[in-house]
């Protein structure tokens, strides 16, 4: 067991204590407008995607003193043997005694999920807040789910980050255009470094080995690197599952259970088809689209620049930001509209074409308007007025 001292050691390196934040981009994302300490915050999103720089802002974000924010990330391997609830525990207690009873603590807590039973311990210290308050990060979507997200209804916010968006983007990188972000994608760190794609080869073996492979239980990710870079190559267009346990020699339900570790790990996402009736949207295949646009050049064989695809991709991720959820509609001789986006009951139809609007869109339009004349006015992006668009 790791003694006192060495525990706060450590928090001491993670926190900010003796030392200031490094200066970063403000990451332009919807926050709650103040912490309580019976609700926690939890930040999800993909690896490497600046959910640690993110928690680092957020003191300045909420005016809190640095000497009352305590920091852990638990992929620390000097905690690789305790970790579990009873750390958590010792954490909380040995910072509470350098701080008055009378103010709050705040304990920022990185890439939670490794921590076992880390779901029950939060949920007793939300029942009974002791001017505590807890913000925690996560790799993976199904950190709220099962037994978890039943005790705590009502007790946590979630936000999802994503990689840099265009207007991220550009505040970083102002003489940079728009061609460039589809090129290069949204990770921070390869955005500065001399060898981008090098370094996305990197985080995406990361993701496979400490976010997916575990999941699944295979023995090596071969298999899982095979599917998401078959994945990727067809990304924006309807996936059978079929196709690729053929090529990949895997069965369906593997490749299923796949892609859904993938989309766990923020890896991908998949886009399913809009229909009101649950039985007709389950019938048809899902589109399936990367985390990033860097990423998919650098772990695919695409021959040259399909800025479409690309395109498609990005304002995919844009609505996934700004819907509750994001659909396709296609139907036979009638025509493929891109993205639905839904919120409560209001859809708005999307067509994405990097050339312009054509007679095929614009047939495509009429017939889901034919099906769905409540439908909002159509959103047209192209390779003119996406960036506007984006911002």
């Amino acid at each position: 067991m790791l003694s006192d001292q060495f525990i706060m050691t450590i928090l001491n390196e993670w926190s900010f204590w003796d030392k200031e934040p490094s200066a970063a981009l403000i990451r332009q994302i919807s926050l709650p407008r103040q912490l309580h300490a019976d609700l926690a915050l939890i930040i999800q999103g993909v690896r490497r995607g600046g959910k640690s720089t993110l928690l680092s802002q957020l003191p300045k974000h909420y005016d809190l003193s640095l000497a009352q924010c305590c920091y852990c990330n638990f992929e620390d391997p000097r905690l690789l043997d305790d970790l579990n609830y009873t750390l958590l525990a010792r954490i909380v207690s040995l910072f509470r005694n350098n701080i008055s009873a009378e103010l709050p603590c705040y304990f920022f807590f990185d890439e939670i999920q490794n921590v076992k039973e880390w779901e029950k311990w939060l949920h007793t210290q939300l029942e009974r807040p002791k001017n505590n308050y807890f913000i925690l990060t996560g790799s993976n979507s199904c950190l709220l789910s099962g037994e978890f997200a039943t005790a705590l209804t009502g007790r946590h916010i979630t936000v999802e980050l994503f990689p840099f968006s265009f207007a991220e983007y550009k505040t970083y990188f102002p003489k940079r255009n728009f061609k460039d972000y589809l090129i290069s994608g949204g990770f921070p760190r390869p955005l500065t470094y001399d060898h981008p794609y090098q370094l996305l080869q990197e985080y995406f073996n990361d993701i496979i080995l400490r976010d997916v492979l575990k999941r699944v239980h295979a023995r090596t990710p071969d298999a899982i690197k095979q599917v998401v870079k078959m994945t990727f190559e067809s990304c924006g267009s309807e996936l059978s599952y079929r196709k690729i346990a053929a090529v990949t020699d895997l069965t369906v339900d593997t490749v299923k259970a796949y892609l859904e570790a993938c989309e766990q790990a923020y890896l991908l996402f998949s886009c399913p088809y809009f229909s009101f009736s649950e039985k007709k949207r389950s019938m048809k295949q899902k589109k399936y689209y990367p985390i990033d646009s860097g990423l998919r050049y650098a772990i695919t064989n695409t021959s040259g620049r399909d800025f479409g695809k690309s395109l498609e991709l990005m304002v995919f991720l844009q609505l996934k930001r700004s819907y509750e959820q994001v659909f396709y509609w296609q139907e036979i001789h009638k025509g493929e509209v891109d993205f639905i986006g839904v919120q409560g009951q209001s859809i708005t139809p999307y067509q994405v074409t990097w050339e312009g609007l054509d007679q095929r869109h614009e047939k495509a339009l009429t017939n889901f308007y034919q099906a769905f004349p409540q439908a909002n006015d159509a959103v047209i992006i192209t390779s003119e007025n996406a960036a506007d668009y984006l911002k």
